[in-house]
């Protein structure tokens, strides 16, 4: 009885988590001209690793600086920078991880 309680509550706050990242992010990156896979790319340019991306990018969304950007100068002056996350640190990693996932090229390349 316990253990299907615990699986049940593991499936729901999954399917809870689940849209964290196309509500939070994709939402706000559709209005830009530069789609979100974009951003990615540069990241991975940047910091190569999994972890190092990830850091990277959950560093920025807290506390968004010109100086802590991987945007060009040009798009910083006509978009400016984001304001910081209002996601708590457990949707933040589930938003990044399924950011991750999506864009990956780890694994898909032949």
């Amino acid at each position: 009885m316990v253990k299907r309680f615990f699986l049940i509550l593991t499936l729901l706050l999954g399917f809870a988590h689940a849209d964290v990242y196309e509500t939070n992010c994709v939402a706000c990156h559709k209005e830009l001209p530069v789609s979100i896979d974009k951003y990615f790319y540069r990241y991975l340019l940047k910091y190569s690793s999994e972890g190092a991306v990830k850091e990277a990018m959950k560093r920025y969304l807290k506390a968004p600086s010109k100086e802590n950007s991987i945007m060009p100068e040009a798009f910083i002056s006509r978009f400016g920078v984001k304001a910081p996350t209002t996601l708590s640190d457990t949707e933040l990693k589930r938003a990044l991880e399924l950011y991750w996932e999506k864009y990956k090229v780890f694994g898909k390349l032949k």
